[in-house]
């Protein structure tokens, strides 16, 4: 049972009614009777909400930045008309709209009702209950009641970095042409027969032609153009810090206006740790990284290179193998979108491990993560030569744009105290680089806008280089 505003409206005539009548007792007493004889009739007469039935339709997949319908049918197989409203709950990053919707259903027919979801956040939304109230003739009193009707929307990430696609598959068109030169020598795909000369190695002999050709022939071979590209998203805590500017907050929020940053020097927070202040602005590293990700894969799909991707903090979080050219951008899309940051510290030596454990052969490791000098000494440093004596591997982090806005602070001390942190934090990550690639490891440190171009960019240097 709910009471409307009306029932409060009664009550508040009434109540000055009794401060003025001679006996305010049986004033009082009346006007109980009134609203209770109001409420009963209106709850005998309300239409009842437990036997409605609902069903859900529509999408169950939408980007972040777009909108989705989902459509409630209600029937009433009821005996009386069910007229009131109808509050359909989803969570509140799912944007849904409108909140709440009139509803009038007689008895024995079925309405639609439409909520428009516009989801601030990746991941699955899930939809609470749905709670109708059915008002009396009088409108003073409702019945009310709450029904479960699952439907889950998954919100894919919005792959922002697309725009720069057609310019690296252009690149990519230049340095392979549109129809690939062979470069035959040492590899393991066969390409031809020809005679033998003095110098081949004998083992290239082909046995069964020689006999058919009554003449020595030898195999001769072409390197792989096909390589395998396996990106590594590291989700454990530095991956949940909030940098640049979200492409999807409101406008003159923290977030639209760049102020998710490192904490200033003197805030007792060190700075660089990954983390920022409550309230602050941004997009997670996470969602950078997986954007450069969306990009790198695009283009080595195109590229006829089979793309891999694990993501692993202490633990795997997903997996999933290369497919066709055509299935597996959207696999990658979709077994993402859940995928949320975890505030432990990552596990490095079990990482380097899940990777051996899948790449049995030479590839390209894309490891997205932080430069975070903590973490990285000591973590990933200790186990990198595992990895770089089996694999090519490409560290590519994002870099939080407001610390060369620090570094250039000057006029109070407080920010000559927040530049002397930033270039701190920049000294540690130009000499985690240089450590890196002492290892033999390529390295992409950009800005969250420039992390997925550069990213693309160095893996078709690697490509045209003939080190994939």
């Amino acid at each position: 049972m709910a009471l409307t505003g009306r029932a409060g409206l009664i009550a508040a005539i009434g109540a000055v009614v009794v401060l003025f009548a001679p006996e305010p007792g049986y004033a009082l007493l009346g006007l109980f009777l009134l609203v209770a004889a109001l409420v009963a009739v209106d709850l005998l007469f309300a239409g009842s909400v437990r036997p409605l039935r609902f069903r859900r339709d529509g999408e169950r997949l939408v980007r972040l930045g777009g909108s989705v319908a989902v459509e409630l049918t209600v029937e009433n197989p009821g005996s009386r008309r069910v007229r009131g409203s109808l509050r359909d709950a989803w969570p509140p990053s799912a944007g849904a709209s409108p909140r709440r919707q009139r509803l009038d259903v007689p008895s024995g027919e079925r309405r639609r009702l439409v909520t428009t979801l516009t989801p601030a956040r990746r991941g699955d939304r899930e939809a609470a209950t749905i709670t109708v109230r059915s008002l009396g003739p009088l409108g003073v009193a409702a019945r009310q009641g709450s029904h479960l009707v699952p439907w889950t929307v998954r919100v894919l990430p919005p792959f922002l970095s697309r725009k720069h696609l057609p310019a690296k598959l252009a690149r990519l068109r230049e340095l392979e042409g549109q129809h690939p030169a062979l470069v035959r020598g040492q590899g393991t795909e066969f390409d031809s027969l020809r005679e033998y000369v003095v110098g081949d190695d004998v083992r290239s002999i082909d046995w069964r032609a020689s006999a058919r050709r009554a003449d020595v022939v030898v195999r001769t071979w072409r390197p792989e153009r096909d390589r395998r590209v396996l990106i590594v998203l590291d989700t454990g805590r530095t991956s949940a810090g909030r940098v640049g500017v979200s492409p999807f907050a409101p406008p003159g929020s923290p977030a639209s206006t760049g102020s998710g940053s490192p904490a200033p020097a003197h805030s007792g927070r060190p700075a660089g740790d990954g983390f920022t202040a409550a309230g602050d602005g941004g997009w997670p590293r996470l969602d950078w990284s997986m954007d450069a990700a969306l990009l790198l894969a695009a283009l080595a799909g195109r590229a006829g290179d089979r793309v891999d991707f694990l993501a692993f903090d202490r633990a795997v979080r997903a997996w999933t193998t290369g497919g066709s050219r055509s299935d597996s951008l959207p696999a990658l899309v979709n077994v993402m979108a859940p995928i949320e940051a975890e505030l432990v510290e990552s596990d490095s030596a079990g990482m380097v491990a899940a990777i051996l454990a899948r790449a049995k052969r030479r590839c390209l490791v894309v490891l997205l993560t932080d430069l975070n000098s903590t973490a990285m000494d000591e973590g990933l440093l200790q186990v990198l030569p595992q990895l770089t004596s089996r694999h090519l591997v490409l560290v590519a982090a994002v870099a939080d744009p407001r610390v060369a806005e620090m570094a250039a602070g000057r006029g109070t001390p407080e920010r000559v105290y927040d530049a002397a942190a930033a270039e701190r934090l920049r000294d540690d990550r130009a000499r985690l680089t240089a450590h890196l690639r002492r290892h033999g490891c390529e390295v992409v440190d950009a800005v969250p806008d420039d992390l997925a171009p550069a990213l693309a960019d160095t893996y078709l240097a690697l490509k045209a280089a003939g080190r994939l």
